[in-house]
C-alpha cells in the first residue's frame, strides 16, 4: 500500500502556477527582510510605505523571472542547475534594483526600498525558493520510496554514467526504481556521497545485499573488467537480484541515459573479452586505396569483415554473396555508415565459376576475403555434397582464380571444426584448408614470381551468428522453454563476431602465404552453464521455471572442440591473441588429384562415396554419431604428404 497515493498522481503544473509560487516566496522574502530592517516593529507594516515598496520589489522580481523562465523548470526535478539559474536571476534582481536607485539618487528623487532590505531580501529569496523547490523534491522521493512495488537498485559506478543513471530514475514519473547505494573500485571514492546516496566499495556488495534489502543492480561504467563483471553478476545471481547494464557510450547522447537504455545484462556481455589492439599502421598501408573482394558479404563473420574494412579506406569493397535480400540491407547499411566508401553488391554463388570469373573480370580484386560457407553441421552430414561443392569447390575456384588474376592476398576464413573433423562440415573445411596452404607452397617452387599468398585463419564459435546457440536459447526462453542443449557436458570456444573479424583481417596482414593462424579463443564454455546462465538473466530459475532438456548429440557432433591437431603445436606472432599452427605439409599434386576423384563423386550425388573419399583425403576424419561411421573401418588412408 501506498502512503500518499493521491500525490503518485500529480502531473506537472502549469507554469504560471510555478510562477505564483515564486513570487509569494519572494513577497514572504521581503517581508521578512523588511521586518528585519524595521527590528520587527508591527506598526512598520501598516504605513502605506511598506505597501509600496513591497508592490515596487515585486514588480522587479517578477520582470527577472520572467527573463530568466524561473517558472520553467519541473520542480520536483530540481538540481543544481536550478540553484544557479535561481542565484542569477537574483543577481540580476539586485543589479535592476541598485541601477534604478543610482538613477533616482542621480536625479534627486526619493528612493525605495533601502539598501539593506534589498541585500537581505535576496538572500531570504534565494533560501526560500532553493528549499520550497528541495521539500518538494524530497517529499516525491520520499511517497516514491513508500511504494509497494518499488525497487531497491544499486549502482555500480560512481561516475558520470553513475550519476546520469539516478538522475533518469529520479525524473522518470513510472519509474518504481530508488537508488539506494553505489558501487566503486576508486579507493578515493569510498564512503563519500552522491545527492545523499553513499558510495560503498564494490567488495560490500555480498553484505549490502540483505542490509539494504537490494532488488537490482546496474553496471553503469565500461571501465569493469570481465572477470570482475561475471562476479558481481554471480553473486547477483545466487541472491536473485535482476542485472542490469547501459549501452555503450557513444550511444548515449550528451551523456543522458534513456530509461529505455537501461536493459537486462546479456549473456555476450559476460563472455567478452579485452578490447583488441590492431596494428592500424600497417592495415591502413596494406588496405588503402586497393580493391577488395569479400565473400560471403551477408552472413555474420563476412558482413563484420565488410564493415571493418571501411576503416581502412579501400578503393572498392566488393560484396559477394547469394542471399538478396541480406545482401541488399548490408549495402544500404554500410553506405550509411560510411559515406565516403565506395561498395558494389554482387549477387552470386561462389560454386558458379563462370559467375566467379566474371566478378574478377570487372572488378579485378586485389584482396581477398574468403568467407562464404556452409557451417551448420548437422546440415552438412544430411547433405554433403552441397557441403563439398560450396566449401571445397568454391573455396579452388576462387583460389584458382585468385592465382589467375593476381590477387596479392587471398584470406580463407576456416573453423576449429577442421581439427580431427568428426562431421562432414569440418572435413570439407579441413580439405579447403589443406587445398589452399599446398597451392600456395607449391607455387613458392614452380612461380616464384607469382603474387598471390594464401593464408588461412582458424578459429571456433562466434557469438550471435546466424542459427548459433545463444540466438536459439533467447528464442526458447521467450516461448517459456524448454532449452535444448544436446549433452550435458558439452563445450565450446566462443568469441564475438567483430573480435573474430579483427584477428582475421590482422591475421591476413601479417600473413606472407602457407600459414594457418589460430586465435586464442580463451576458455572453453559448457553450453549447460550457459544455458543456466541466460536463464537467470532473464529472472527466472533453472530447471523451475523454464526447464533444460537434454536432446542428444547431433549427428556429426563432438563434446570438445579443438584449435590444433593432435600432430600440431603453434609458433607465436607479434600478435599475443594470434599463433600460427605448425601443420603437415601437403602435396599438391596429390591434393590436387584427390580434389578431381571427390568432385567426380560430388557430380554423382552418391552420399556414401563423396564421404569415403573425403574420409581418404583427410585421414583423421571419424564420423560421430552419424550414418557414416560405417565408412570408418573400411578405408585405406591415403599419405598426405
Amino acid at each position: 500500500m501506498q502512503k500518499f497515493p493521491v500525490f503518485n498522481q500529480i502531473g506537472i503544473v502549469p507554469r504560471w502556477t510555478i510562477f505564483i509560487f515564486d513570487l509569494a516566496i519572494a513577497a514572504i522574502a521581503f517581508v521578512f527582510a523588511y521586518g528585519l530592517f524595521q527590528s520587527f516593529n508591527i506598526q512598520a507594516y501598516a504605513q502605506s510605505r511598506f505597501a509600496v515598496e513591497l508592490i515596487y520589489c515585486l514588480g522587479i522580481t517578477s520582470f527577472s523571472f520572467l527573463i530568466f523562465k524561473l517558472y520553467s523548470g519541473i520542480v520536483r526535478y530540481t538540481s543544481a542547475v536550478d540553484s544557479i539559474r535561481i542565484l542569477s536571476t537574483l543577481l540580476f534582481n539586485v543589479i535592476i534594483l541598485f541601477a534604478i536607485k543610482l538613477v533616482m539618487i542621480a536625479c534627486n528623487v526619493p528612493t525605495l526600498i533601502p539598501v539593506n532590505v534589498i541585500i537581505v531580501y535576496s538572500l531570504f529569496a534565494f533560501t526560500g525558493l532553493t528549499t520550497y523547490r528541495t521539500l518538494i523534491k524530497i517529499f516525491f522521493q520520499y511517497n516514491k520510496t513508500k511504494s509497494s512495488d518499488k525497487k531497491n537498485v544499486v549502482v555500480y559506478g560512481a561516475g558520470d554514467l553513475g550519476i546520469a543513471v539516478k538522475r533518469t530514475f529520479d525524473h522518470d514519473l513510472k519509474s518504481n526504481k530508488y537508488i539506494v547505494a553505489y558501487l566503486d573500485d576508486d579507493e578515493t571514492k569510498i564512503d563519500k556521497y552522491i545527492d545523499g546516496i553513499k558510495i560503498f566499495s564494490s567488495k560490500d556488495l555480498g553484505g549490502l545485499i540483505d542490509r539494504l534489502a537490494i532488488d537490482e543492480l546496474i553496471f553503469a561504467s565500461h571501465r569493469i573488467s570481465t572477470e570482475k563483471k561475471n562476479q558481481v553478476i554471480d553473486i547477483c545471481l545466487e541472491q536473485k537480484i535482476n542485472v542490469l547494464t547501459l549501452p555503450p557510450v557513444s550511444e548515449i547522447i550528451n551523456g543522458t541515459v534513456s530509461p529505455t537504455q537501461i536493459t537486462k545484462v546479456k549473456i555476450e556481455d559476460l563472455l567478452e573479452r579485452a578490447p583488441i589492439k590492431l596494428n592500424n599502421g600497417t592495415l591502413l598501408e596494406q588496405l588503402r586505396g586497393k580493391r577488395i573482394l569479400v565473400t560471403g558479404a551477408a552472413g555474420s563473420i563476412g558482413s563484420e569483415i565488410a564493415k571493418q574494412l571501411g576503416y581502412f579506406e579501400p578503393q572498392l569493397i566488393i560484396l559477394c554473396d547469394q542471399a538478396e535480400s541480406p545482401l541488399h540491407n548490408l549495402h544500404l547499411d554500410l553506405q550509411e555508415r560510411f559515406k565516403g566508401q565506395a561498395y558494389q553488391a554482387f549477387i552470386a554463388d561462389v560454386k558458379n565459376e563462370g559467375r566467379m570469373r566474371t566478378l574478377f573480370e570487372t572488378f579485378k580484386p586485389q584482396y581477398v576475403y574468403h568467407a562464404a560457407a556452409y557451417k551448420h553441421v548437422p546440415m552438412m552430414e544430411n547433405h554433403p555434397i552441397e557441403g563439398i561443392r560450396t566449401n571445397v569447390f568454391g573455396t579452388f575456384t576462387l583460389a584458382n582464380l585468385a592465382i589467375e588474376f593476381d590477387v596479392s592476398k587471398f584470406v580463407f576464413v576456416s573453423t576449429d571444426k577442421a581439427v580431427n573433423p568428426t562431421n562432414v562440415m569440418g572435413a570439407t573445411k579441413r580439405i579447403a584448408e589443406m587445398y589452399v596452404q599446398s597451392l600456395n607452397n607449391n607455387l613458392a617452387v614452380s612461380r616464384p614470381n607469382a603474387k598471390t599468398r594464401f593464408i588461412t585463419t582458424r578459429f571456433g564459435n562466434v557469438l550471435g551468428s546466424n542459427g548459433s546457440v545463444i540466438p536459439r536459447f533467447r528464442e526458447q526462453i521467450e516461448k517459456g522453454g524448454p532449452l535444448t542443449v544436446t549433452h550435458p557436458e558439452i563445450t565450446r570456444y566462443f568469441m564475438t563476431i567483430p573480435e573474430a573479424c579483427q584477428l582475421v583481417i590482422e591475421a591476413g596482414s601479417m600473413g606472407n602465404g602457407g600459414e594457418i593462424f589460430v586465435f586464442d579463443m580463451g576458455k572453453s564454455v559448457k553450453i549447460v552453464d550457459l544455458a543456466e546462465k541466460m536463464i537467470k538473466l532473464s529472472g527466472f530459475i533453472p530447471y523451475q521455471d523454464i526447464d533444460i532438456k537434454f536432446t542428444g548429440l547431433r549427428p556429426g557432433e563432438k563434446l570438445y572442440e579443438e584449435l590444433l591437431n593432435d600432430l600440431e603445436n603453434t609458433l607465436p606472432t607479434h600478435h599475443q591473441k594470434i599463433m600460427i599452427a605448425k601443420v603437415r605439409e601437403n602435396n599438391f599434386s596429390l591434393v590436387s588429384e584427390q580434389l578431381n576423384r571427390l568432385f567426380e563423386a560430388a557430380i554423382t550425388d552418391n552420399n556414401v562415396e563423396a564421404v569415403r573419399q573425403m574420409k581418404a583425403i583427410v585421414p583423421e576424419f571419424k564420423s560421430q554419431n552419424s550414418i557414416y561411421e560405417q565408412l570408418d573401418g573400411n578405408i585405406s588412408p591415403t599419405t598426405t604428404g
